[in-house]
């Protein structure tokens, strides 16, 4: 199970962190990632960390502003956002899968979901 947490309301320029803690399985078997789902919009990737945390990736409209970071021991992954926009207004949501060897971007990929959590971003 994946429990996301630190949404909230924020002006444009601010920064948030994320969180999603893991439970169930053994976390550094899996691939994780963050997505998010903006209104009248399909969920879309954002940010992915690979099992070692040896390597990131990133949608172009997030790179140099949302640092993804995982811990292993505390099953724990993180999504760091600077500089927020009024266009990173969604519901984020936390994934995870067992089979997949580095990332995906698709949602289709990722077994197991968050609940999501809303961040809203001010003009």
């Amino acid at each position: 199970q994946l429990q996301a947490s630190g949404g909230g309301l924020v002006q444009a320029g601010d920064s948030l962190r994320l969180s999603c803690a893991a439970s169930g399985r053994t976390f550094s078997n899996i691939a994780t990632a963050w997505f998010r789902q903006g209104p009248g919009k399909e969920r879309e990737f954002v940010a992915a960390i690979s099992r070692s945390s040896g390597s990131t990736y990133y949608t172009d409209s997030v790179k140099g502003r949302f640092t993804i970071s995982r811990d292993n021991a505390k099953a724990t992954m993180n999504l760091q956002m600077n500089s927020l926009k009024p266009e990173d207004t969604a519901v984020y949501y936390c994934a995870a899968d067992r089979r997949l060897l580095t990332y995906a971007r698709t949602v289709y990929s990722y077994e197991y979901w968050g609940q999501g959590t809303q961040v809203t971003v001010s003009s």
